[in-house]
């Protein structure tokens, strides 16, 4: 059976506010640790006035502390901003807190607009994208204690000194960035959700051209799905305009109604009939079949599931439907019995 996860960018409703959003994505992980899913991923947006997630680091410490067995992470950090080492030190540390849970999904995208860019840059030595590649290499050497004599930083340390790792993965939505996943030896998970005609050709490219490392000694794929489930379609695609209608206007996620008294434009009518498709959007039952569609295409083994609706209860009642349609909840239960 395919491994569920989920992916989680802490939307803010119109009308709501960012502090709300944060709390409702501690009290989602919650929620999805109880019916039984493996991950949970925060992902890193700046400038976003619909979405909370500007740090993901900070929430990654909140949300494993609520909780008790997910796995948490980030979804990821966009490291081309940052320093390696910091990075490295940083996930060190949340995982001398929660040994054996976190996570490190590091991406190259920008999270933000241009301007977001500039302001992250860290000073006039900005690394630009090119040396992204080198970037997740010191990382993991980093992470590894493994800088090598020749290294012009050789004989740093990243700290604190822990017994374990976490566990690092490579995020895109691009070839470019399957090939560094498999040049560095990483696991590979890919966001269908941005970029879903790349997909097969990306995780090909990162199978024919992986190279075994001690973090992963063979490939491993992950895939980033959009996902909202409802007892009938019909309202499953309801609830899904607040997501469509918040791509074309400034602010938070707006409610059902507002979303369905928007005036499209003809482009932005075609890409919502462009991409609903491509998301798993439906009953529960519509929503696993697509799932495994997806895994199966994309040769994964794990799917990320990212939902955004208006209503913090629709979003709880999608993840439970889901849950329900792939028998997670009962794997949950057997698995608090067992610790009982």
């Amino acid at each position: 059976m395919v491994q569920l996860s989920v992916l989680d960018q802490s939307p803010i409703r119109e009308g709501g506010t960012a502090a709300q959003a944060l709390r409702e994505t501690v009290m989602l992980a919650q929620a999805v640790e109880r019916l039984g899913y493996d991950r949970f991923w925060l992902a890193e947006h700046h400038g976003s006035g619909g979405l909370a997630s500007a740090a993901p680091e900070i929430v990654i410490a909140h949300v494993a502390e609520a909780t008790e067995r997910i796995r948490v992470g980030s979804g990821g950090v966009m490291l081309s901003h940052y320093s390696s080492l910091k990075v490295a030190e940083q996930f060190r540390t949340l995982e001398a807190f929660h040994p054996g849970r976190i996570d490190l999904g590091v991406g190259r995208a920008p999270g933000g607009s241009q301007l977001a860019s500039a302001a992250l840059a860290h000073g006039p030595g900005a690394l630009t994208l090119d040396q992204y590649p080198e970037q997740v290499r010191d990382l993991v050497l980093y992470l590894a204690d493994g800088l090598p004599e020749d290294h012009r930083f050789h004989g740093m340390q990243a700290t604190p000194i822990v017994e374990g790792v976490p566990q690092v993965w490579c995020l895109g939505s691009s070839l470019d960035s399957a090939l560094i996943a498999a040049e560095v030896g990483l696991p590979f998970s890919f966001a269908q959700f941005i970029n879903p005609e790349a997909g097969p050709r990306a995780v090909k490219l990162y199978r024919e051209r992986f190279r075994p490392s001690v973090w992963c000694p063979e490939p491993r794929i992950s895939v980033g799905i959009s996902a909202l489930a409802a007892p009938t379609e019909e309202e499953a695609i309801r609830l899904s305009w607040s997501r469509y209608c918040w791509r074309f206007r400034r602010g938070g996620i707006p409610s059902v109604e507002t979303a369905l008294a928007f005036k499209y434009s003809d482009p932005e009518l075609a890409y919502v009939e462009y991409s609903r498709p491509k998301a798993a959007i439906g009953t529960p039952d519509q929503v696993k079949a697509k799932v495994e569609a997806v895994a199966e295409e994309m040769t994964a083994d794990e799917v990320m599931l990212l939902t955004i609706t208006y209503d913090f209860a629709d979003r709880i009642r999608s993840y439970e439907l889901i849950a329900e349609a792939f028998g997670l909840t009962s794997v949950a239960e057997n698995a608090a019995a067992g610790r009982g």
